[in-house]
């Protein structure tokens, strides 16, 4: 298996994890965090910014074809993980820990989507 081959196994499986929470997020609302009685506005929200991790998700997807390709828009897609990441990191320094999941979006978001980023780059210059 060569590295492009792996890079886009890799971002197929990483692109799981939006898709899967953004669908949770969109489909059970706030209930999918153990908040029963969300006001409607938060419902709303909560619905809406999941639907944005939907669409992020698949928007990764859409590179694996030619990823070597898709270095602009991936680059765009991790800056904006990371800065959701960011996000997170004030809540965890603000009010602490939120359990385990948090802690596994943290590495997805500060991490993971950026050591993807500079692997798609390496293989986007070598292609």
């Amino acid at each position: 298996m060569g590295e492009r081959q792996a890079l886009q196994i890799a971002v197929a499986i990483a692109a799981l994890v939006p898709i899967s929470a953004g669908g949770a997020g969109v489909f059970f609302g706030p209930a999918m965090v153990d908040v029963a009685d969300a006001p409607h506005a938060a419902d709303s929200h909560f619905r809406y910014l999941s639907g944005l991790l939907l669409g992020i998700g698949l928007a990764f997807v859409t590179t694996i074809p030619r990823i070597e390709t898709h270095t602009a828009r991936f680059r765009v897609l991790a800056a904006i993980v990371m800065v959701g990441g960011l996000g997170r990191l004030l809540s965890l320094v603000l009010h602490g820990y939120a359990g385990t999941p948090m802690l596994f979006a943290l590495v997805m978001e500060l991490a993971i989507t950026p050591g993807l980023a500079l692997w798609q780059a390496r293989v986007g210059r070598s292609a």
